[in-house]
């Protein structure tokens, strides 16, 4: 490594110590200088855009008078930085990682200042909360929250998808895959797999999308795939009510789908996934093998290759 590159680095390095210590100001003069050393590195170059801005939204913030309000302007504007990366093609993994630290830290002071009144420690501000801490690195108190979210809205789809991929970045896969395959079960369309960030699920997204599958309907077939691979394959006793819930919704679907009153597209692995709570439930309870048996003629007449798939 040449002098010039030594000195960039140690320019960039500082940079990324000073975002993380929200000193923007600061790390931008240390870019700039990185900039004199060697205007034509791309990194130097991709770093001045990265704080820049985040220079201008600093600025957007200040004028913003209501901490919960400054809260999701930053968290908005990270999905917007991300694209922002993405459209550069020139990731500094050190200066993002530096100002993920900075942005979500910041976040998290406006929504804990939100907290410190009792009447506003609903679910959406739990889960806001939480979503800092995990984007700070902290997991375990990231994990409390979205659990305290989880036993104030238990059937909220979005929670605990959030909750199954912070237990999957501390490797408690068992409990993860579980959460998972209820959340995609409750209301697949409610899930924002952006925020996903666990390896497991990530893995499993790109096995479906390879598939062709996109958009909306990506999110119905993840359960069935997840399932079908192995990946989401913890499973639980369902209660009296909830088999009732379960045949009532199957009912639905079919009808719908026979009658030509949804989207097909969204319908088929919604129905399908159902039929493998159907299914799970009757090995559970001993049900005869013949309900299981009507049960699988019924994938097979909705899906011939997920039929086979599930009977390799």
């Amino acid at each position: 490594m040449d002098s010039h590159t030594e000195r960039v680095n140690e320019c960039l390095q500082r940079a990324a110590n000073l975002i993380a210590s929200h000193r923007l100001a600061e790390a931008i003069e240390e870019i700039e200088r990185a900039l004199g050393i060697d205007f034509e590195s791309d990194d130097v170059v991709a770093s001045l855009k990265y704080t820049n801005f985040w220079k201008d939204r600093q600025e957007r913030v200040a004028v913003l008078g209501d901490p919960f309000e400054q809260g999701e302007y930053l968290l908005a504007q990270w999905t917007v930085f991300q694209d922002f990366v993405q459209r550069i093609d020139r990731p500094v993994e050190l200066l993002i990682n530096a100002l993920r630290q900075h942005v979500f830290g910041l976040a998290l002071r406006f929504y804990r200042e939100v907290y410190q009144d009792a009447s506003n420690r609903d679910a959406a501000l739990l889960v806001r909360i939480a979503r800092c801490y995990k984007g700070s690195g902290d997991y375990e108190r990231s994990r409390r929250f979205l659990q305290a979210a989880a036993a104030v809205r238990p059937d909220d789809a979005e929670i605990l998808a959030e909750l199954a991929d912070i237990l999957a970045l501390v490797n408690e896969t068992s409990a993860a895959k579980a959460f998972f395959r209820e959340a995609f079960f409750i209301d697949a369309q409610k899930i924002d797999i952006a925020r996903l960030e666990s390896e497991l699920i990530q893995r499993l997204v790109r096995a479906v999308a390879n598939r062709g599958i996109e958009g909306p309907a990506l999110l119905e077939w993840i359960p069935v795939y997840g399932f079908l691979f192995g990946v989401l394959n913890v499973k639980r006793e369902i209660r009296s009510i909830e088999f009732g819930r379960l045949k009532q919704s199957i009912y639905e679907l079919e009808r719908e789908l026979r009658e030509g009153t949804g989207d097909a597209d969204l319908i088929r692995p919604r129905l399908i996934n159902r039929y493998f709570w159907l299914i799970d439930h009757y090995v559970a309870v001993k049900e005869s093998q013949g309900k299981v048996e009507e049960v699988l003629l019924k994938i097979r007449s909705v899906d011939d290759d997920v039929y086979h798939q599930y009977n390799a």
